[in-house]
């Protein structure tokens, strides 16, 4: 991926900056983003974006735990060391990360990355069932990627974000374990914001966002906790839709669908997925929402064919002012 940001001439990389520089977020959490240990490939992503007018002078990444070795073989295939055995799938250490990229100061020290969180320490965790051995239930972490509390120094006070992208709850059996690990990821939330963990949620102003990868209505999955996030008493849900997601064909798995065209965010194929809403910015009550948006742009639109080549995922966005 450095070699692809640094030559300039990959047509996703180039999409994805052109999406950034027409939408100008002042604080954006890319999903999807290799990690290096030294930042050189977000540092360059970076340089791309100053060079196209949206400059970035502060940004957080921590490894995240996808492609991590876990040293069993936690998928059962009889073999360790491959993509599945990771503590989150991955072909090597980093690959598909979380990153964040901001115009406010974090406060780095401040910051917290549950990561390494147990996924048998969840209160009313799904593991039983998941098809783990007791060695592997003793070692294999909650988060696929990443789960981080950051706060960022806003207006002279601390604004935290919630971040998170979450496993697919498909490509496995009859066990479900990609589901269940699903559901418990977005629950970590519901347990954290309610208390029921060690560490201390905030108590000042929030936004929870992150790749769910789970729709509410449609689609395979668990999505009891997904609908407990959106109905939480310390969140609102501001609803972001488009005129892309609204205008999509609705053929396919798309016209099996409950759930509304409009507030969909990933343009999946639709004769075997259809289009759902699996990425989320959710502000806390106490944040006034003063827009927001998914940037899926009508098909003739000008930028329509940028925003499908910079990736499946539209850039969902929220305007919001501070109490």
């Amino acid at each position: 991926m450095l070699r692809d940001i640094d030559e300039g001439k990959d047509a996703q990389i180039a999409a994805a900056i052109a999406v950034i520089a027409e939408t100008d977020p002042d604080i954006l959490l890319l999903t999807g983003f290799d990690w290096d240990f030294d930042g050189a490939a977000l540092r360059a992503f970076a340089d791309r974006l100053a060079g196209a007018g949206v400059a970035y002078p502060h940004r957080f990444a921590a490894r995240p735990n996808s492609g991590m070795a876990s040293g069993l073989d936690l998928d059962g295939d009889g073999k360790t060391g491959g993509a599945g055995d990771a503590q989150g799938f991955g072909r090597f250490s980093g690959e598909g990360g979380l990153a964040l990229l901001s115009r406010y100061p974090i406060e780095v020290e401040a910051a917290q990355d549950f990561s390494g969180f147990l996924w048998r320490d969840l209160p009313g965790n799904l593991i039983d069932g998941a098809g783990l051995s007791p060695e592997a239930m003793a070692v294999q972490r909650l988060s696929s990627t990443a789960h981080w509390d950051l706060p960022l120094r806003v207006g002279g006070q601390s604004l935290h974000l919630l971040a998170w992208a979450a496993t697919p709850p498909v490509f496995d059996g009859p066990e479900d374990r990609n589901g269940r690990r699903n559901h418990d990821e977005a629950a970590f939330w519901l347990r954290y914001l309610d208390g029921d963990l060690p560490m201390t949620p905030p108590e000042g102003p929030f936004v929870l966002l992150g790749d769910a990868n789970l729709d509410p209505v449609d689609g395979e999955g668990r999505p009891e906790a997904l609908r407990a996030l959106l109905a939480h008493p310390r969140l609102q849900d501001p609803r972001p839709a488009s005129l892309g997601a609204a205008m999509a064909p609705q053929t396919g798995r798309n016209a099996q669908h409950g759930g509304e065209a409009a507030l969909d965010t990933a343009d999946w194929d639709d004769a075997r997925v259809g289009n759902m809403r699996v990425d989320y910015v959710l502000p806390s009550r106490d944040l006034a929402v003063r827009g927001a948006g998914t940037f899926w742009p009508a098909p003739e639109a000008p930028m329509a064919r940028t925003a499908a080549t910079a990736s499946r995922h539209a850039l969902v966005w929220v305007d919001i002012s501070l109490p």
